[in-house]
This record gives structure tokens, sequence and C-alpha cells, in this order.
């Protein structure tokens, strides 16, 4: 049965929002002219946005596949977006069709579209938390609701921690929201990076800045430690293109500033 927590907050388009320009850099519909806008700033900054939310994605579908096929059936999708297919429950749950799927995110129009969207087979369960990344405790008890914590679970935190500033403490986020897990579970994370051209990640932070969103890029060294007392899944740290590649794959790593990694508790 699929399930969405009623909790319909106003939406706001008077400022860009994250989630509705990353559908918008996918060539999606569930967007505002604010969000189109800072859209265009950014790939003022950086024409190959739209390339980079792909090769974000097809690491998504690789990483939680690869995990479904090991024998993972529960994941927990922090930051999860506007719903765009196939979408994380529909990859996993064709490898594994019991799994069980948890998702959360802060804007009111995804919980709108979860509720249109978010179908899943009749032995999976899919359900949708209406929270922040800054409220771990809150995800964990609601997660808690429809996971058990005696089994392994996947979080997955794709495409989400560049908009988490070091003020928000990332790093002891991640800690809590890991630590009620058992050990076998494992943590799914890409983050882009100002690593190859800093001054254009420089304009493109303050482009998010500006609209309420506390970006910040991350060094190769930054991101590898919030995988701290984890095992890395092989290849490791990588760019997003480099993370076991599908054989069709056309992006080359260079145009991809975007790091990617699993790791296993």
């Amino acid at each position: 049965m699929s399930e969405a927590t009623q909790e319909f907050g106003a939406i706001n388009t008077s400022r860009p929002h994250p989630a509705r320009m990353y559908d918008w850099y996918l060539g999606g519909k569930d967007s505002y002219p604010v969000d189109w806008e800072a859209g265009e700033k950014v790939k003022t900054f950086f024409p190959g946005v739209a390339e980079l939310a792909q090769a974000n994605r097809k690491f998504m579908h690789r990483a939680l596949r690869m995990l479904a096929e090991k024998g993972i059936r529960q994941f927990l999708d922090v930051g999860t977006g506007i719903p765009t297919e196939p979408n994380l429950h529909q990859v996993v749950q064709a490898v594994t069709p019991d799994a069980r799927v948890v998702y959360t995110d802060n804007d009111p129009i995804v919980l709108r579209h979860a509720e249109a969207l978010l179908r899943t087979t009749p032995k999976g369960r899919t359900s949708y938390i209406q929270a922040d990344i800054r409220e771990p405790q809150r995800i964990i008890d609601s997660a808690r609701q429809v996971l058990s914590f005696e089994e392994p679970v996947a979080l997955s935190m794709v495409a989400l921690l560049h908009f988490v500033s070091d003020e928000y403490k990332p790093y002891e986020l991640i800690r809590q929201l890991l630590d009620p897990f058992p050990v076998g579970s494992h943590l799914v994370l890409s983050h882009v990076t100002g690593d190859f051209d800093p001054e254009v990640w420089e304009g493109i932070v303050d482009i998010y800045r500006r609209s309420g969103t506390p970006a910040q890029v991350r060094s190769r060294e930054e991101f590898a430690a919030f995988f701290a007392g984890l095992k890395l899944i092989e290849p490791g740290v990588e760019l997003a293109t480099s993370w076991r590649p599908a054989p069709d794959q056309q992006e080359r790593a260079e145009h991809v500033p975007l790091y990617v990694a699993v790791g296993q508790k």
C-alpha cells in the first residue's frame, strides 16, 4: 500500500526552491518562473547542469539497484525531491517486490506529487514523511513506523548535502541518522564539488544562498569524511560517471563535478 503523510503546507512560489530547480534541470514541468530564472542563472556559470542532474539520477539508479541485488529490502531516502520516473521505489521494487521505501522531503509540492505518483507493487510499501534533514529524530521516529531497525537499511541522501552548510553540522546529522541502523546498513551519497572550477561554483552557491538555500560545495576530502567509520563499497569515492558506469554511458567525467560513494556500516 502506498502512503503519504497528510501535512500540506503552503507552496512558496516567491523564491526558487532547489527541488523544483532540479526538476527543471531534468526537463520536468513541476517548477515555476522563479525557479526557471534561477536555473538560467546557474546555466550561465555551468552550462552542463542538466547533464550533471542526469548523471546524478543514473548513479542513484545504479547504486540502489546494486543494494537491492545484495539483499537490502529497506530504504530511507532523505531529500527526495519531485518524483521522476523511475524513482527509487520503482528501481528497488523491480528487484525486490516487497522492499519498503520511506521518502522524506521538506517541500509541500513534493508531498502533493508523492500522493499522485508514488505507486508500488502490492507486496511492497512506500511511505512519505514531510520533514527536514535538520530534524533527524523526527525522521527516525516516523521511519520506524514503516521500517524495521532490526534489519539493514539503506540511507540515501543523493544531491542533498550540498544544500546543508556547515552551520547545520551535516556530519553530525549523518551520524544521528545512521546510529539507529544495524550493522549491514548502507549510506548512499552524492555531492557537487568545486574542486575543478572553484570560481564557477562560488557563483552558483551565491545564487542559491540569495534565494534562501544554505548551499555549500565540498572537496573530495570533505565528502569522504561523511563516510568516516564505514566501509566504502568499490570503487570508493569517485565522480558520478566513474562509479560503476553503465556500458552505454555517454557523459564524460570532467563534465560532471559530482562526487559519489556508497558505504557499509
